[in-house]
């Protein structure tokens, strides 16, 4: 399937790693030239190799941290001049502390909105005048599951991810007519780098495999996704073939949401962590 993503311009904020690196590789894959953007440099080189590997287009690396409002905006601005273009803004940022909702202080809701909700606004702002000038384009905003399903025990997580689809449809409804398509992706647990660290945790010396496969267990499928997994649904939703859809909010958790509740593996490992 020709996805139309020869050529366009993918800028991924948090692609060093974990899901954002399993989106960034796929669009390379589909031929766009992609910039990635993460704060850690050693992740970044290794990130850049990968890439590199199956790319057939351009790929821009940027050392930045995205909740800094002044530097995510330099750096849109600087992937738009070095590449020519931009297409594709895809924000797969980082997750706040797990707990219920009395256990947080105000402060603390304060600081999970500036660790997830505005940097994914500060990015996509930045890229609008871009896109728009192209005619074309997809913001795509990785969240969690607890954007479309309430869990209790990640409260600061459901706070701020509802607030980011609320961002996203309003935003969808504004620039639909421009040829711009918003849509949040709402992953269950993955198997990146966070969650592999998660169960060596509460492994504590024991089994990792078995662990892990403990941690998937809660959903139809009976698995962890593989970050592929989800990265097949970012491109599909980036790509010419998708045009028709926007303001949704697409729920990727393995039919978790049917099975019902049952979160014994939150303990003690924090939020399902997709970067």
């Amino acid at each position: 399937m020709d996805l139309g993503l020869a050529n366009k311009v993918a800028l991924v904020a948090g692609g060093s790693s974990g899901l954002g690196l399993a989106a960034a590789m796929e669009l390379a894959r589909e031929g766009a030239h992609v910039a990635i953007g993460a704060r850690d440099p050693d992740r970044l080189r290794e990130a850049e190799r990968a890439v590199k590997e199956v790319a057939s287009g351009h790929v821009h690396v940027r050392s930045v941290d995205i909740t800094d409002g002044q530097a995510a905006r330099r750096w849109v601005d600087e992937v738009a001049a070095d590449l020519g273009a931009l297409h594709i803004v895809l924000v797969s940022g980082g997750s706040p502390p797990i707990g219920p909702a009395s256990r947080f202080a105000t402060g603390d809701y304060e600081a999970a909105v500036g660790k997830v909700l505005l940097p994914a606004v500060d990015l996509a702002l930045a890229a609008l005048p871009y896109l728009r000038a192209a005619g074309w384009g997809r913001l795509l905003f990785v969240a969690s599951e607890t954007a479309s399903v309430p869990i209790p025990p990640l409260a600061l997580s459901g706070v701020t991810r509802a607030a980011l689809v609320r961002f996203a449809q309003a935003l969808a409804a504004e620039v639909g007519r421009d040829g711009i398509t918003v849509n949040v992706l709402a992953p269950g647990g993955a198997r990146t780098p966070p969650m592999e660290r998660a169960a060596v945790r509460l492994a504590a010396g024991g089994d990792v495999e078995e662990r892990l496969r403990a941690m998937g267990h809660h959903n139809a499928v009976g698995r962890l996704a593989r970050p592929e997994e989800i990265a097949a649904v970012v491109a599909f939703l980036a790509g010419e073939r998708a045009s028709f859809v926007t303001g949704a909010v697409h729920l990727i958790d393995g039919g978790a949401a049917v099975v019902g509740p049952e979160l014994p593996h939150l303990s003690g490992a924090g939020e399902n962590t997709y970067t």
